[in-house]
């Protein structure tokens, strides 16, 4: 399976508590819920296409706690979000879970790179990253992400967890898809493409 990894973020890059105000409040952040004046039709037809490609899904702690939290009380079985997170396989990565009560809900176990790396060697189309910013983290230091599905809201915050943080490698991503909404939300779609490639502005490659 692919890893794909679908993240909402900010122009300076912070990706803290996009759903709510009280979404994530951790390290004093009061600006959560950046996400609801810049919602869109066109947004939400971007984020079903993506969950309609999901064969299972890979989430940390807190991004499993918000969904779990919320989405079993969604029982309609044609919603475009709640069928597959309700019925595909979910793989949690937490070291502070001792269980995981949401139907077809595994916790990782052992080393989460290896655990991760069988995963992806498995059948399927997409494994599925939403959200999880601490998950990701070890996810880009191991370079283990496919594909980045990044949407860009026209705000600044100058606080929060950012989405890229200081142990990711230096890669080059091919830009694979794009799209504007009319409320100025840029969604980007960036597949791995390789080593990061340097040199000097005006010489040939």
């Amino acid at each position: 399976m692919e890893l794909t990894v679908t993240e909402f973020m900010t122009l300076d890059g912070v990706m803290q508590s996009p759903g709510a105000p009280e979404e994530d409040p951790s390290g004093g952040f009061t600006h959560g819920g950046w996400v609801q004046p810049h919602s869109s039709p066109e947004l939400g037809t971007h984020i079903v296409d993506i969950f309609s490609r999901a064969d299972a899904f890979l989430l940390g702690r807190g991004t499993y706690d918000i969904f779990a939290g919320y989405w079993p009380r969604v029982t309609a079985p044609d919603d475009p979000i709640a069928g597959p997170l309700n019925t595909l396989p979910k793989y949690v990565a937490s070291t502070t879970l001792r269980r995981v009560e949401w139907a077809n809900s595994t916790l990782l176990e052992g080393d989460t790179v290896e655990a991760v790396r069988r995963l992806k060697a498995s059948p399927g189309r997409e494994l599925q990253v939403h959200g999880s910013g601490g998950l990701l983290q070890t996810l880009l230091e191991h370079d283990l992400v496919d594909v980045l599905h990044l949407h860009v809201f026209p705000v600044t915050l100058g606080s929060g967890r950012r989405l890229f943080g200081t142990g990711t490698q230096p890669r080059t991503l091919q830009l694979a898809a794009s799209q504007v909404t009319p409320k100025g939300v840029v969604m980007l779609t960036y597949r791995r493409s390789g080593p990061l490639r340097v040199g000097n502005i005006g010489q040939p490659d």
